[in-house]
C-alpha cells in the first residue's frame, strides 16, 4: 500500500512539477550563440555562489521566470521529502518501499536545479551508500558527477564516470548522459582535446534530441576554435540536416556555418540557403542575424552596396538583438572607414558605444580608442574642406559670387517649399489636441492627433528644427548665443572648427551673404594657414595612424600645390618619400631626391642616406641623448643653461616627433625662471601647435587646473 500511494500520489505528483519545472528552465535558458555554449542549459549566477557556502539556504529568485522554475523545483523537492518521511519502511536497517530509492534521487535532482549542490550531493550519496538497485546505481553516479563537477571536483566526477562508462551493458541514454557529463568535467580543466572525444560519444549514443542538437553545435564552435573549419563545418552541416533539433539550434548552425565562410565554398550554394531561411516566416527572431551574415559574405565577394543594404536590413528588423546591433554597426562602420569616409564611420561607432553594455570589453576598448583617433581627422577635413570653401569663393569675381549664392537661395527655397507641403499633409485630418484621455495613442504606431503623439509628425518636425538650427544645447537665449562648433566636446582636446553665427533670418537675403565673404588680405592669410596646417595634418594622421597611404599622398600632394610655408616643404617632401615607398617606387625615388638635392644638410636627408646608422644612433648628437642631456640640466636646476641648449634642440629637429617634448620642457624651464604668465603662454603654444600629441594634451590638463584653482 506505501509503494503503491507512494508511486501514483506523492512521488507521481513531484514528478509533474519536477518535469514542468525543467522544460520551462530549457524553455527560458537565452544561449549566447556568440559565445561559446554551456553544455549543460544551466546559469550559475554570482549571487548564487552563496549557496555553496550556506546549503540551507532558498535559491535565489529573482524575476517572475526563475520564481516559477524555483517553485517548481522546491514542489518536486517538497513531494519527494513527503514521500520519504511519510512513506518510509525502514525496517531492521532495510527500506521495503521499493519508491524511496525513486524518492531520494527526485530529491537530489531538484536541489541540483535549485542550485544547492551540498544537499544534492548529500541525497545522491546516501542512495548510492544504501541502494543496490543497478539501474538507479548508474544513473545516480552520473547525477553525481555533474554535481561534483558544479562543486569545483573535476577530477572525483571524471574518476567516477570513468568507473561507470567501463560497463558495457549500460542503457543508452545513460551513455550518452556519461559522455556528457564527462565532457563538462574536462571543460571545467579546460581539457579540450578530451572534450571533443566525449561530446563525439555522446552524439554517437544519443537519445535525447535537445542534447544531441546542443552537443553538435557545441562541437562545431570547439572545431573552429582549433581551426579545423572543415570538421566544425561538418559538424554544423550535420545538425542543419538532423529534424528533430529545435528551431534555435538549426538556424544558428546555419548562422555559424556562414562565420565560416571562406572563398574555398560554394558561395552561390550558401547564399541561396541563406535566402531561403530569410524568407520563411518561423524564422523572423533571426532575421537580424540572418542578414548580418547574408551581408558579411556579400562584403567578403566584393558586393559592398548589397553587403550595405542587408547589413541596414539587419539593423531595422524589429526587436533586433543588441550585441547583434553592435556587430552590425561596426560592419558598416569599418566599411565607411575602408572607403576613408571617416565622418560617418565615427557615426556608425558612435552608436555602438551609445548601446552597449560591456564598456570594459576589449573590443569596445579598442573601439573607443579607434574612434577617438577619428576625431582630429573630422575636424581637419572640416577645417580644409570649409577653408578651402572660403578661399574659392573669395577667389570669384563679385558677379560669380552673387551668381554662386543666388542659385544657393533657389536650393533652399525649394527645399523648404517642399518641406512646407510635407508638414502640410502629415497635419491633414489633424485637429488641434485630440483625445487627450486616450493613453493609447501615445504608443500608436501611428500616433494621436496631438502634434507631439504624431511620431511621424514629430520626427519631422525634429528633422527640419536640426536642418535650420542644428545641434544646440537645451539652454537659454539659444537662438541667439554664439555656437561654437567642436568635435566631441567631453574630450580634453577639443579642436575648434568655425563659429557658427550665422543668421538664419537672412538665408535668403543674398547681400548678406556677399557680405560675409571675407576681403581682407590678413584674413585671408590666416585662413589660407589654417587651411594648410590641417592638410599637412591630415596627410601625417593618414600615413602614420590610419595606414591610408594614397589617401595621405593625395593631400600633400594637394597641399604643395597652395604654396605651403616654407618650413613646411621639408617635411611634406619627406613624407611623400615615406608614404610612396608603399606603393609606388618611381614617385617614392622622385621625392628622395627633392630631399636629398635641395636639403643635403637636412637631419631628414640623412635618415634618408643613412637609415640604419640614424636608427641605431645612441650618440651625443641624437634627439634622444640631447633630450636627456637637456633634462638632467633642468633636474639639476641649471635652468639658464637648459633653456638654450632647449632653443637650439627645437631648431635643429624642427617638424620632427621630439619637437613637443622639449616645448613641454620648455615651458617648465620658463615656470622656474619667469614665473606663472610664462608658463601659460608657453603651455598654450604647445596646445594650440601640437594638440594630437601627448604633449600637447599635457599642456591642455596643465592649464585646465589653472583655470580650476582660479575659479576655486
Amino acid at each position: 500500500m506505501h509503494a503503491l500511494a507512494t508511486k501514483y500520489n506523492v512521488l507521481y505528483n513531484g514528478q509533474v512539477a519536477f518535469d514542468q519545472a525543467k522544460l520551462q528552465l530549457d524553455d527560458n535558458y537565452k544561449d549566447n550563440f556568440w559565445e561559446l555554449l554551456p553544455i549543460e542549459p544551466l546559469k550559475i549566477e554570482e549571487d548564487d555562489k552563496q549557496i555553496l557556502l550556506n546549503p540551507s539556504a532558498p535559491p535565489s529568485e529573482k524575476n517572475d521566470e526563475g520564481t516559477s522554475t524555483a517553485t517548481g523545483f522546491d514542489r518536486a523537492e517538497e513531494k519527494a521529502v513527503k514521500a520519504i518521511q511519510k512513506h518510509g519502511m525502514d525496517i531492521n536497517g532495510k527500506e521495503r518501499n521499493r519508491q524511496i530509492d525513486d524518492a531520494y534521487l527526485l530529491l537530489g535532482k531538484s536541489r541540483y536545479y535549485s542550485q544547492r549542490f551540498v544537499p544534492a550531493l548529500e541525497a545522491f550519496n546516501f542512495i548510492l551508500g544504501n541502494y543496490t538497485e543497478h539501474e538507479l546505481r548508474d544513473e545516480t553516479r552520473v547525477w553525481q558527477a555533474k554535481t561534483l563537477v558544479r562543486l569545483q571536483n573535476e577530477e572525483l566526477a571524471i574518476e567516477t564516470l570513468q568507473y561507470l562508462l567501463k560497463n558495457l551493458n549500460l542503457p543508452l541514454e545513460l551513455v550518452e548522459d556519461g559522455h556528457t557529463a564527462m565532457a563538462m568535467a574536462y571543460k571545467a580543466l579546460d581539457s579540450s582535446q578530451l572534450v571533443l572525444k566525449h561530446l563525439d560519444s555522446a552524439v554517437l549514443f544519443s537519445i535525447d534530441p535537445k542534447q544531441k542538437a546542443r552537443n553538435l553545435f557545441i562541437l562545431g564552435q570547439l572545431y573552429r576554435n582549433e581551426q579545423k573549419i572543415d570538421s566544425s563545418n561538418l559538424y554544423f552541416e550535420r545538425l542543419i540536416n538532423f529534424k528533430k533539433a529545435p528551431l534555435r539550434y538549426k538556424i544558428h548552425a546555419q548562422i555559424d556555418r556562414a562565420k565560416n565562410y571562406t572563398k574555398k565554398d560554394s558561395t552561390p550554394l550558401l547564399l541561396a540557403r541563406l535566402k531561403k531561411t530569410i524568407k520563411d516566416r518561423d524564422n523572423r527572431p533571426f532575421l537580424d542575424e540572418l542578414y548580418y551574415h547574408k551581408g558579411r559574405i556579400e562584403y567578403l565577394n566584393d558586393s559592398v552596396k548589397i553587403a550595405l543594404n542587408d547589413f541596414e536590413k539587419s539593423l531595422r528588423v524589429q526587436n533586433a538583438k543588441e550585441y547583434q546591433k553592435e556587430l552590425t554597426y561596426e560592419a558598416i562602420g569599418n566599411i565607411y572607414f575602408d572607403k576613408a569616409k571617416f565622418e560617418l564611420a565615427g557615426a556608425y561607432y558612435d552608436s555602438i558605444i551609445a548601446i552597449t553594455k560591456n564598456k570594459n570589453e576589449k573590443r569596445i576598448r579598442r573601439l573607443v580608442r579607434k574612434r577617438e583617433s577619428l576625431d582630429e581627422v573630422i575636424a581637419y577635413e572640416h577645417i580644409a574642406n570649409t577653408n578651402d570653401s572660403i578661399l574659392k569663393i573669395a577667389s570669384l569675381s563679385k558677379t560669380e559670387q552673387e551668381a554662386y549664392f543666388q542659385q544657393h537661395i533657389d536650393s533652399l527655397k525649394k527645399i523648404d517649399e517642399l518641406a512646407k507641403i510635407r508638414l502640410e499633409n502629415s497635419l491633414t485630418n489633424t485637429t488641434g489636441f485630440g483625445n487627450l484621455s486616450d493613453d493609447t495613442s501615445k504608443s500608436s504606431s501611428k500616433g494621436g492627433k496631438f502634434y507631439f503623439y504624431n511620431n511621424n509628425v514629430a520626427g519631422f518636425g525634429q528633422q527640419e528644427f536640426k536642418r535650420t538650427w542644428g545641434n544646440r544645447a537645451l539652454e537659454d537665449n539659444w537662438r541667439i548665443s554664439a555656437k561654437k562648433s567642436t568635435i566631441r566636446e567631453n574630450k580634453q582636446t577639443d579642436i575648434a572648427i568655425a563659429e557658427d553665427n550665422f543668421d538664419t533670418t537672412k538665408k535668403y537675403d543674398l547681400d548678406y551673404y556677399i557680405s560675409r565673404i571675407p576681403t581682407k588680405k590678413s584674413e585671408l592669410d590666416s585662413i589660407n594657414t589654417v587651411r594648410n596646417d590641417a592638410y599637412y595634418k591630415l596627410g601625417v594622421l593618414y600615413k602614420d595612424q590610419f595606414k591610408e597611404y594614397p589617401l595621405a599622398a593625395e593631400r600633400l600632394e594637394k597641399l604643395l600645390t597652395y604654396n605651403p610655408a616654407e618650413k613646411l616643404i621639408l617635411p611634406i617632401n619627406y613624407h611623400l618619400y615615406k608614404i610612396y615607398a608603399n606603393f609606388d617606387e618611381e614617385k617614392s625615388n622622385k621625392y628622395k631626391n627633392i630631399v636629398v638635392t635641395n636639403y643635403p644638410n637636412s637631419r631628414y636627408t640623412s635618415i634618408i642616406l643613412n637609415p640604419d646608422k640614424v636608427a641605431a644612433s645612441k650618440d651625443a648628437n641624437s634627439p634622444e641623448a640631447i633630450y636627456n642631456d637637456v633634462y638632467c640640466d633642468y633636474d639639476f636646476q641649471h635652468y639658464t643653461r637648459a633653456y638654450q641648449k632647449t632653443e637650439k634642440a627645437i631648431e635643429q629637429f624642427k617638424d620632427e616627433p621630439i619637437v613637443p617634448k622639449f616645448e613641454l620642457l620648455k615651458a617648465h624651464i620658463l615656470m622656474k625662471t619667469k614665473g606663472t604668465e610664462a608658463f601659460k603662454e608657453a603651455l598654450s603654444f604647445v596646445a594650440l601647435s601640437y594638440p594630437n600629441t601627448e604633449e600637447g594634451k599635457r599642456a591642455v590638463e596643465i592649464l585646465e587646473n589653472f583655470d580650476n584653482d582660479s575659479v576655486n
